[in-house]
């Protein structure tokens, strides 16, 4: 992976985690820039072995101009040995990774003294304060504690062997594991009591529980994938494994059961993932996030499901048809009682169509009565 590709694309699980601020956002891009496998960690093990110690700017505006003091200005493109060779010099590298080259070499840094570091060494208190003047990722290369410390914003990241990494995630991925194994626990029960219209708010707010559980740990294993770069490629597909499809039934959760047309479904997420670890666990808190009867305290009071969460499951059926099937029934349980001749009076259904639904609805309530009560 390239210096440019690695930091001007966006990671892999972004999609994933949703609710990263801009800074979390490019420390993760950054990450992805200089895991194993890159181009440019492959420079910073070079100087780590070669024992010279280096400063590197990730970037180059105006204000990294303003900074810059002596060097040399080069303009050549960004090699791992170039790295290595022009961290032999005094001074700090300036590298643009949009275009993938070194710009400046051997230059000196001159952040405002007045920012705040509580970093002790030269190099390092000028990584901190370029970092924080810039908004530019800055990396530090300490050839006496043999460390590469990468600096974003007010975060400092320290680079980790893939070995301390995979130990760290291999223990999240047991963890994610039992949770998926619970989620789907609660979401069988959930499907099995909306067969039988039993669904009550301690019943939602259980499943959503789980899977903001498991979004969580899966953010905290995407973190690790990024860090590992081309180590990390067991570790992506296990991931896959584990939560294809989690985010997906997470909206259909919230549609099912929030009333979207005063909340949308992003503002209900984001209100889950700013809840604290110990909030997460009370099921009432999140029956009131959920906004759900009763304020999340009558946690026996009887909810009902639109139907957006089990036409997903029927074969072949496009989500618009799913949208005008949920407007047009108004309620799972009316779904459920409608014959092939009321379903075709929905656009965009025919007698096929009305048929496969039907015979879909019926498959999935005899299998989920099954496996609640066998």
């Amino acid at each position: 992976m390239t210096v440019h590709s690695a930091i001007a694309s966006r990671p892999r699980y972004d999609q994933a985690v949703p609710h990263q601020t801009p800074q979390e956002d490019l420390l993760r891009s950054t990450l992805a820039a200089v895991a194993p496998g890159s181009e440019l960690r492959d420079g910073l093990e070079r100087i780590l072995r070669g024992r010279t110690g280096a400063l590197i700017v990730l970037g180059i505006d105006e204000t990294v101009e303003r900074l810059c003091s002596g060097g040399f200005v080069l303009d050549v493109e960004f090699s791992a040995t170039r790295l290595r060779e022009l961290a032999k010099m005094d001074g700090a590298v300036v590298i643009d990774p949009v275009r993938g080259r070194i710009v400046r070499a051997a230059v000196q840094l001159l952040p405002d003294p007045a920012i705040e570091t509580s970093e002790s060494g030269t190099r390092h208190r000028t990584a901190e304060r370029v970092a924080k003047q810039t908004g530019l990722p800055v990396i530090s290369v300490s050839a006496s504690m043999h460390i590469i410390a990468l600096w974003v914003g007010t975060s400092r990241h320290v680079l980790e062997d893939s070995t301390a990494i995979l130990s760290r995630a291999n223990q999240a991925l047991q963890t994610l594991e039992r949770y998926k194994a619970r989620l789907d626990e609660v979401s069988g029960t959930l499907s099995a009591l909306e067969i039988e219209d039993l669904v009550t708010v301690r019943d939602v707010s259980a499943v959503v529980q789980r899977l903001e559980m498991v979004r969580r740990i899966a953010d905290e294993i995407a973190g690790y994938v990024v860090e590992l770069g081309s180590d990390g490629r067991l570790l992506t597909l296990q991931l896959d494994e584990l939560v294809g499809g989690v985010g997906i039934e997470r909206e259909l959760v919230i549609r099912d059961y929030v009333d979207t047309t005063r909340r949308s479904v992003e503002s209900v997420l984001d209100a889950l993932a700013e809840l604290g670890s110990t909030e997460l666990i009370d099921i009432a808190l999140i029956g009131r996030v959920l906004g759900l009867p009763g304020g999340g305290e009558a946690l026996d009071a009887a909810v009902g499901p639109r139907g957006h969460r089990l036409l997903s499951k029927v074969p072949r059926l496009p989500s618009t048809v799913v949208d005008r099937l949920v407007v047009h029934f108004g309620g799972l349980q009316k779904l459920l009682a409608a014959t092939v001749e009321d379903l075709m009076a929905v656009e965009g259904v025919g007698e096929q169509r009305a048929r496969s639904i039907r015979e879909g609805l019926s498959r999935l309530a005899e299998s989920s009565i099954l496996e609640r009560y066998v």
